[in-house]
């Protein structure tokens, strides 16, 4: 659902009219809110942004899959070195960052 410009309104606005604005949402109206004629918050059916936090979980799974995939493949090809030498040159890398 794309959002119009009368679907972004400023805080003031949303106060005095938050039950109409609800009910709206639960219709599958997205509201855009501003505050300093910034956009602050956003009003959304419930369910939707349910199904928006499973989407991004979901998507965070398949990167951690993915990455698993490539670290596969890496041994496989015998690429692989020491824990704790990795570690340890990454502490090292770190500590150099800081200083």
């Amino acid at each position: 659902m794309s959002i119009a410009v009368s679907d972004i309104i400023p805080f003031t606005q949303a106060r005095a009219n938050l039950s109409s604005l609800i009910d709206d949402a639960s219709q599958g109206r997205e509201t855009i809110i501003t505050k300093d004629g910034r956009p602050a918050a956003a009003l959304i059916d419930a369910q939707k942004l349910d199904y928006y936090h499973r989407l991004e979980n979901a998507a965070a799974q398949i990167m951690w899959l993915d990455e698993a995939a490539k670290g596969l493949v890496q041994i496989a090809a015998g690429q692989t070195s020491d824990a704790r030498q990795s570690l340890a040159a990454q502490q090292k890398r770190r500590a150099k960052c800081v200083n």
